[in-house]
């Protein structure tokens, strides 16, 4: 996949596209039903798979104060994109000035001078435009005057008639359910960065840690959960088993919400390194200890918890 950050810019060769328009926070599966639609366009009419995403998050220019909420910044949504098949990502840099850019002008600037978009897919409740003036009847009126074809994806819904939404995959992971959220993310839900220097204590008890900070990340509901690790290990990706904890580390005075990841029969560096955390399941709340001794005891508990759950879970997968 091809990633572009200026709509001004764009070479021959990524214009002329069928494009999906929006924001796309999670690439649930609601949003896949977007993103879809526009490869299906592209693959029959023999175009450039495109995605219009947006950076930062408007939520982020609009409301700057409000608490951490992103399920997939920029790295991760790029991988989930790449993992679809998508050929073209285009991240426009969104501000104050490009949030008052007329509907209309978004149109005609954007997408057809621009992208020179030959079709264009949004979700049903796509909005745009200074105060929200452009809609999917704005889009289906401008597209047939200006020449592009528009398509509106009708709300995608889980078996109980409930719409996929980000919304409901942040509610989920505040309340501690990732199978839940996994659910409406077609896909474990995924903690990315670069392995930070701790304060190295787990290794004087046996359980070296791998400490990510969480940045704009939405901070799931504290405590220990089973989970995955994925590094790079030369070209490929290798991914093992582990607990991690999402918390403070009330045993010893802490008070930012950083996440430690203690990967099973690891011993290698992977310091100043990308890695992924998916959240398998959640054992238990975080819990202040009296002594190492007894957290000692508490990760050695959690660790065989987090053993059966991945077990179980691989022998269900063969």
């Amino acid at each position: 996949m091809r990633i572009y950050r200026h709509y001004e810019t764009l070479p021959q060769e990524a214009r002329g596209a069928a494009i999906a328009v929006g924001n796309f926070d999670g690439v649930h599966l609601g949003h896949r039903g977007v993103i879809g639609e526009a490869g299906r366009i592209a693959r029959s009419a023999n175009l450039p798979w495109a995605v219009l995403t947006f950076e930062p998050h408007p939520r982020r220019v609009f409301k700057p104060d409000q608490p951490a909420f992103r399920l997939t910044p920029f790295r991760a949504k790029a991988r989930a994109l790449d993992q679809l098949g998508v050929d073209i990502m285009i991240v426009q840099r969104f501000n104050a000035e490009f949030s008052r850019r007329p509907a209309e002008d978004f149109v005609t600037q954007v997408l057809v001078n621009g992208f020179g978009a030959r079709h264009v897919v949004a979700g049903y409740d796509f909005v745009f435009g200074h105060n929200r003036g452009g809609n999917c009847e704005v889009l289906l009126a401008m597209g047939q005057k200006l020449g592009f074809g528009f398509t509106a994806v009708s709300a995608v819904e889980d078996a109980g008639g409930e719409v996929y939404s980000s919304t409901r995959v942040r509610n989920s992971l505040r309340a501690g359910n990732v199978k839940g959220a996994a659910d409406i993310l077609g896909r474990p839900f995924e903690i990315e960065g670069r392995v930070a220097h701790g304060d190295k204590r787990g290794r004087t008890i046996g359980f070296p840690t791998l400490n990510l900070h969480l940045g704009s990340v939405v901070r799931p509901q504290l405590g220990v959960y089973a989970v995955r690790i994925g590094h790079l290990d030369g070209d490929a990706e290798t991914w093992m088993d582990g607990v991690a904890n999402i918390g403070v580390r009330p045993t010893f005075g802490g008070q930012d919400v950083v996440l430690e990841a203690h990967a099973f029969d690891f011993d290698g560096d992977l310091y100043g390194q990308r890695i992924t955390v998916a959240l398998v399941e959640r054992i238990r709340e975080e819990k202040k200890f009296d002594g190492l001794d007894a957290l000692k005891a508490q990760i050695a508990a959690d660790s065989d918890t987090a053993r059966g759950i991945l077990n179980e879970l691989q022998a269900n997968e063969t």
